[in-house]
């Protein structure tokens, strides 16, 4: 298991501006990084009409095939872009998890990249003001550990009402 810089754990979920990625970047963990992923999915319907549109398989399907088959893969790529990208944070919030409960005890990272109403969906609020500031890894830390004592106070009934489903289940 690897522990990795605060920095690098960030970057692979946020941009440089402190913002949420869509698709998450594997790059600075070891995987694949995400420019390579935007330039692949933005290929894939250039490729898909490429192969139907040419000459030779264009005369031997017609062009009402054509249209068809055209329609179907591209739902196939959306469904194939959705299932990638979805394994791509699966697998990179699963490496970075061990490093983040070290520098971040109790705060479930689930809960910071939701897209939904948590008690942490400020983060990346907080994190872009000082984003492009540059700050040392341990600034950077202590200030996000204030953040988030400052989101679990804004939100604490948020958090006893969690406490108590949980309890419940």
């Amino acid at each position: 298991m690897t522990d990795y810089p605060l920095k690098t754990i960030l970057s692979t979920f946020s941009n440089s501006d402190g913002n949420k990625r869509i698709i998450f970047n594997a790059g600075p963990i070891g995987g694949i990084n995400s420019t390579y992923m935007k330039l692949f999915f933005l290929s894939l319907p250039f490729l898909e009409y490429a192969i139907l549109f040419n000459p030779f398989v264009f005369n031997k399907i017609g062009i009402a095939t054509a249209v068809v088959a055209y329609i179907l893969c591209l739902s196939i790529i959306m469904i194939t872009i959705f299932l990638l990208t979805m394994k791509v944070k699966t697998k990179v919030i699963k490496k970075i998890t061990p490093s983040w409960e070290k520098y971040f005890p109790g705060i479930d990272i689930n809960m910071v990249l939701s897209s939904g109403i948590t008690p942490y969906s400020d983060f990346f609020n907080f994190y872009s003001k000082r984003a492009k500031e540059n700050l040392s890894e341990e600034d950077l830390h202590n200030y996000l550990l204030d953040s988030f004592k400052t989101m679990k106070e804004e939100n604490k009934d948020l958090i006893e009402a969690l406490k108590r489903d949980n309890k419940i289940n």
